[in-house]
C-alpha cells in the first residue's frame, strides 16, 4: 500500500509559512501574488541585471572603467539602483587576483544587481570561514584557485556593497553582449564561482 508523504518545513521555512498563512487568513496578502514577486527577484531582476553589467564591462572598455571607478553611477546608467544598491563597489578578477565577497556581520548584499541573497551567504559558516579560510570555502564550491593567485576578501556592509567582475572566459570573442550575459552566474559575481564558456 502506498502513502502520500508530505515534507513539513522546519525552522525559518516553517515560520515563513506560518506568517504567510496568517497574512492570507486576514486577507492582507494573496499567496498567488507572492510567488511571481519572489521569482522576479530570485531569477529575473537581480542576477540577470548583474550579468548584464558584467557582459557590458567585458565588451565596452569605457563602461568597464566607469564601473571600476564608480560602480553605483555606472550601474545607474543601465537603470539599476535603489537602497540596497547604493554605495556599490566593483572589484575585478584577473589572472593574479581572485575576489570573494562576504558580509561578516549580517547579510549586506546588492539586491538590484544580484537578486535575493542565497541562504548560504547569510549562514554563520560562510561568514566566518570566508575570512579565515577563503581557499577552503572556494574549494567547497568546487573552485580551485592556483596557489600563486592572491585571494582578496571584501567585507560588505550597509555603507558599501560589492560585485565581482569575473574574468571573461576564453573563446567567447564572437559572442554578443546578450550571449555573454547568459554565461554569468550569481555565484561568479560573489566570487564563489567562475564563468565558463558553453560547450
Amino acid at each position: 500500500m502506498s502513502r502520500n508523504h508530505v515534507t513539513v518545513p522546519t525552522g525559518a521555512a516553517l515560520r515563513v509559512k506560518a506568517l504567510e498563512a496568517i497574512l492570507e487568513e486576514k486577507g492582507l496578502v494573496d499567496p498567488a501574488a507572492l510567488d511571481p514577486i519572489v521569482d522576479q527577484y530570485e531569477n529575473k531582476v537581480g542576477p540577470r541585471n548583474g550579468a548584464r553589467v558584467v557582459a557590458k564591462a567585458w565588451t565596452d572598455s569605457a563602461f568597464r572603467k566607469r564601473l571600476l571607478d564608480d560602480a553605483t553611477g555606472a550601474i545607474e546608467e543601465l537603470g539599476y539602483g535603489g537602497p540596497e544598491g547604493g554605495y556599490l563597489v566593483a572589484v575585478e578578477n584577473t589572472p593574479k587576483v581572485h575576489n570573494l565577497v562576504v558580509c561578516t556581520l549580517c547579510s549586506c548584499y546588492p539586491w538590484p544587481v544580484l537578486g535575493l541573497p542565497p541562504v548560504w551567504y547569510k549562514s554563520f559558516a560562510y561568514r566566518s570561514r570566508a575570512v579565515r579560510d577563503p581557499r577552503g570555502v572556494l574549494k567547497d564550491f568546487g573552485v580551485e584557485i592556483p596557489a600563486d593567485v592572491e585571494i582578496r576578501v571584501w567585507d560588505s556592509s550597509a555603507e558599501q556593497r560589492y560585485i565581482v567582475i569575473p574574468m571573461r572566459p576564453k573563446n567567447t570573442e564572437g559572442m554578443s553582449e546578450a550571449q555573454l550575459a547568459e554565461l554569468v552566474t550569481r555565484d561568479s559575481m560573489i566570487g564563489v564561482g567562475l564563468v565558463k564558456a558553453q560547450a
